[in-house]
């Protein structure tokens, strides 16, 4: 990626902060977004390495990378990285919230702490992250929100996720609510749903043969991609969404049909 194409790209000028992007989709997303121009923030919590090597692959492309290890269910850790962005790189315009936790839990399982690390990790982040960046993207007058949700927040397929199902759900209702009260400002909040993707994951909290009971479940015969998830968060990211705002983008191969 040269020089000129980044000032030619979709996101040319803006700043993006992705949670969640050492791997998968959110590596994906962070990778689509510097190819159309934008300085983006790779993020993580534990791997610092996982980090680190999306942040050279963006500067290989010749893109603008910042790493920022932070825990997002921690509300301080969140203001500091903004804080860190805005220093680095003069503002936060898109922020993408695509951290989470899916554990394979029965109800009666699920200890008080299990359910409160959940919905702070996958839920409130997205309440931490939105405090964070919506004050100086009203006073630009732009900004784009957008949470990776999920199956579990549509269709409550899984019995056994009562807290991720809660997540799931939240980050949409949540987005609608940022809709509602910063369209003016031209801020928009939007959704991703993944369907069942081949990306790396802990395979414990899967029921055992997921992945072919999923192909055969699904119209398109196959798995999707983190690429494919990526495209839809561009799109969101840019311009020619500025006229979709609480809305959900189901990415799932036909799996489900809303």
């Amino acid at each position: 990626m040269q020089k000129d194409a980044r000032q030619r790209g979709k996101l040319a000028g803006r700043t993006a902060i992705v949670t969640g992007s050492g791997q998968n989709v959110g590596r994906s997303i962070a990778l689509y977004f510097a190819r159309e121009g934008a300085n983006v923030v790779i993020n993580g919590h534990r791997n610092k390495a996982l980090v680190d090597n999306v942040v050279a692959e963006i500067h290989a492309l010749g893109g603008n990378a910042l790493g920022i290890m932070a825990d997002v269910g921690d509300a301080d850790a969140v203001a500091a990285m903004v804080r860190q962005t805005i220093e680095h790189f003069g503002a936060v315009d898109i922020a993408v919230s695509n951290v989470s936790i899916r554990r394979l839990q029965p109800f009666l399982e699920i200890s008080i702490k299990d359910w409160n690390d959940t919905l702070n990790t996958n839920l409130n982040s997205c309440f931490y992250m939105a405090r964070a960046v919506i004050p100086g993207m009203k006073a630009r007058n732009w900004g784009r929100l957008i949470h990776i949700s999920g199956v579990d927040g549509f269709a409550g397929h899984i019995p056994t996720r009562a807290h991720n199902i809660v997540c799931k759900s939240g980050m949409h209702a949540f987005a609608k609510a940022i809709a509602v009260e910063f369209g003016e400002f031209g801020i928009t909040a939007n959704t991703v749903s993944p369907g069942s993707l081949n990306t790396t994951r802990d395979w414990s909290q899967y029921p055992p043969n997921w992945a072919e009971m999923r192909k055969a479940q699904i119209p398109v015969k196959r798995l999707g991609t983190a690429d494919e998830i990526a495209a839809a968060c561009l799109y969101l990211a840019g311009e020619d969404a500025g006229f979709v705002t609480g809305q959900v983008i189901h990415v799932n191969g036909g799996q489900y049909m809303y």
